[in-house]
C-alpha cells in the first residue's frame, strides 16, 4: 500500500446504502488519528446524507480491525476532551455513543481480525454480520487495561462475558453468532454479497421509520443502564494504566518494539500471532 493511498474508502455500492471501508491493509486496518478522524467525518457526511438509508463499515485486507494502533501517537481526533486521567477510554467511548445516536442504521462486516478497538467499532454498529472464521476478541486484558467500551457483558451475558474478559481469548464469527455478539456468520467469500443483500432489505423502510426503529432500540437500552454501565467501565479502564504489570507493559513497546510486545504477551496463550 503507498502512503499516499487514502485511509478510508468511500463507495456507493447500492441506492441509498454507504459503504466506508478501512484502507491499513498492512496495518490490519488498526485505528490511528488519520484512519479515526477520516471515518467520523465519513460517518457524520454519511448520516446528514438525505440519499443515504444504511451504512455499512469493513475493512480491506486480511482483517476488519486489530484495534487502535499502538505503534503511533493517538490524539481526541473525532471528539476534544480535556487530558485529565482516564481521558482516552471517556472519548472512545463518547465517539461509539455518537454511532449509537445516529440516526442512519450501521452494519458492521467483519471479516479476519477484530480485536480491542476493533471490537468497540463493531459493538458500536447497529448490525454485525461476521466471516465464519473471523477471529474476535480483546487481548489487552491480559496485560493492559480493561476496555475502554466494556461491550462483553452487555451483548454476551455475563458468562460468556465475564470468560472474555479474563482471558482475553477470542471467539470464530460462528461462536460470537451464539454468544449474541453478532447477527449471522458467512462463509468469507460470501460475505460481501450477504451483507449488501441485509442493507438493500434495510434500505427499503422509510428513512423516517429507520430512524425511529433504531432509536427504539436504543431508548430500550438506555432503561436498562447500558451508557451508565459502559461510562462507568471506561473510568475502570483508567486503573489499569496504573497497575504495575500494565506500566511494565506499555514500557515495552519501547524498549522492543509493538510486535515483539504483542508476541511476548500471547505467546503462553498460543494465539492470535503466537498460533
Amino acid at each position: 500500500m503507498s502512503t499516499t493511498d487514502p485511509v478510508l474508502l468511500v463507495d456507493d455500492p447500492l441506492p441509498k446504502v454507504r459503504r466506508l471501508t478501512l484502507n491499513r491493509p498492512d496495518k490490519r486496518n488498526a485505528l490511528n488519528d488519520d484512519l479515526r478522524g477520516a471515518l467520523f467525518d465519513a460517518l457524520r457526511s454519511a448520516d446528514r446524507d438525505r440519499e443515504v438509508s444504511v451504512i455499512v463499515i469493513r475493512g480491506n485486507g486480511p482483517a476488519f480491525c486489530a484495534g487502535y494502533d499502538l505503534g503511533s501517537v493517538n490524539h481526541d481526533v473525532e471528539r476534544s476532551i480535556a487530558p485529565a486521567d482516564g481521558w482516552w477510554s471517556r472519548h472512545v467511548v463518547n465517539n461509539w455513543f455518537e454511532m449509537w445516536d445516529m440516526p442512519t442504521p450501521i452494519i458492521g462486516q467483519v471479516h479476519g481480525y477484530c480485536l480491542a478497538g476493533g471490537t468497540e467499532l463493531a459493538a458500536a454498529c447497529d448490525l454485525v454480520y461476521v466471516a465464519e472464521d473471523a477471529q474476535i476478541g480483546y487481548p489487552p486484558v491480559r496485560l493492559m487495561s480493561p476496555p475502554d467500551m466494556q461491550w462483553q457483558t452487555w451483548l454476551m451475558g455475563l458468562r460468556r462475558g465475564m470468560e472474555a474478559l479474563l482471558t482475553g481469548d477470542a471467539m470464530s464469527g460462528i461462536e460470537a453468532v451464539e454468544a449474541g455478539a453478532a447477527n449471522r456468520a458467512f462463509p468469507l467469500a460470501d460475505l460481501d454479497e450477504a451483507v449488501l443483500a441485509v442493507a438493500e432489505r434495510v434500505a427499503k423502510v422509510p428513512p423516517e421509520l429507520l430512524a425511529l426503529n433504531k432509536r427504539a432500540a436504543h431508548r430500550a437500552m438506555d432503561a436498562m443502564g447500558i451508557r451508565t454501565s459502559i461510562r462507568a467501565t471506561a473510568d475502570i479502564q483508567a486503573l489499569g494504566f496504573h497497575q504495575p504489570p500494565s506500566k511494565a507493559y506499555m514500557r515495552s513497546f519501547g524498549e522492543k518494539g509493538v510486535s515483539a510486545a504483542l508476541s511476548d504477551r500471547d505467546r503462553q496463550f498460543s494465539d492470535y500471532r503466537e498460533r
